[in-house]
């Protein structure tokens, strides 16, 4: 773990030493009006650009600076999978483009849960829709040469195929998210996969029903317990996911990691496993709580992660260490790859 801004962290590290990026940059939306969301991209953009921008052209100019780096410490054939915003996904493209990264494909992050981002208007009006998917952009350093005489090299410029099937099928770039409200054998109203499984199962063809969606790749958003494991030894702080919502309930509870956008485990191991080589140096340019780095450890991949907030970077060794530390049988600790929810329908 580096303590510091990935824009001058970065440039301290090694040329053609990094095997994948897999990281949730900030989406530049202005996020709960975070300033590490809005004013800050828009003032480190204007030191690269010298000129007034708009609130997109600063954060593309932010995102080809930090992926300008990438480029530079990621080996030729090297990925990079970042998380964006449907609103900034188009601008997180070009920045990541404009920085000589080939945009390889776009993986879409689907889920049922949320909260609308939305001012509530007369005549039952909104402002916004409430948000059901998250892009993941894949892009990749070009190759040394061909893509045979690069992976002999450098062991990259391929992805894990056969190590991310599901229940045997090739890998999608569509991945699914249970609600936290499934068990094992129903799903809840609000799942995405339940509602697109009735909806393939109502298609028939010649040959018979279609295959159930949910053969892809599925995982459930980060529980309080996932987010907090590892963190029982720091003091707890308020987490309150949605700070503008109007709300009758109680307030919300304190928790051990209080980051507001930690993306679920099983995410970020099939997405580490997919881009990485076997024993392979991940970097997470915007490590956070630390949850890339610990999919990492989990998948036997090495980790270098780099973040901004003192507070973050304690939280994010913490898991981290959890991940590595060996229980009393000498194993690591018992994560599932995905949940074994093959069952519910």
């Amino acid at each position: 773990m580096i303590e510091g801004d990935c824009l001058h962290e970065l440039t301290r590290l090694a040329a053609a030493s990094i095997d994948a990026v897999v990281c949730d940059p900030p989406y530049g939306i202005d996020f709960q009006g975070q300033r590490w969301d809005g004013a800050a991209i828009r003032e480190s953009a204007a030191q690269h650009a010298r000129q007034r921008l708009t609130h997109g052209e600063a954060f593309q100019t932010w995102t080809r600076a930090w992926a300008n780096e990438c480029l530079r410490v990621l080996k030729p054939g090297g990925h990079l999978l970042a998380f964006g915003s449907p609103r900034t996904a188009h601008r997180l493209a070009c920045g990541i483009e404009d920085a000589g990264l080939q945009l390889r494909d776009t993986l879409m992050w689907l889920y049922g849960t949320g909260m609308p981002k939305s001012r509530r208007m007369p005549g039952g009006t909104a402002t916004a829709l409430k948000p059901a998917w998250e892009p993941i952009l894949l892009a990749r350093r070009p190759p040394d040469g061909t893509v045979q005489d690069n992976l002999a090299r450098y062991g990259t410029a391929t992805l894990n195929t056969d190590a991310c099937r599901v229940d045997g099928s090739f890998p999608a770039n569509l991945l699914l998210d249970h609600s936290p409200a499934c068990t094992d054998t129903r799903c809840a109203t609000d799942c995405a996969v339940a509602t697109l499984d009735t909806a393939a199962e109502r298609t028939r063809t010649q040959s018979g029903p279609r295959r159930p969606i949910s053969r892809l790749f599925y995982s459930p958003k980060a529980s309080r317990r996932e987010r907090d494991t590892g963190c029982e030894q720091l003091p707890a702080r308020t987490l309150d996911l949605f700070p503008r919502a109007q709300r009758s309930g109680p307030a919300p509870r304190p928790a051990k990691n209080p980051h507001p956008t930690v993306k679920p485990l099983a995410v970020m191991r099939w997405l580490v496993r997919l881009a990485t080589p076997p024993g392979g140096l991940v970097l997470d340019p915007f490590c956070g709580s630390g949850t890339t780095g610990a999919a990492a450890i989990l998948e036997q991949r090495r980790f270098v992660g780099i973040e901004r907030d003192p507070a973050y970077v304690q939280i994010a060794r913490a898991r981290i260490s959890h991940s590595a530390a060996p229980r009393r049988d000498g194993a690591r600790p018992a994560v599932p790859f995905h949940p074994a929810a093959k069952a519910r329908r």
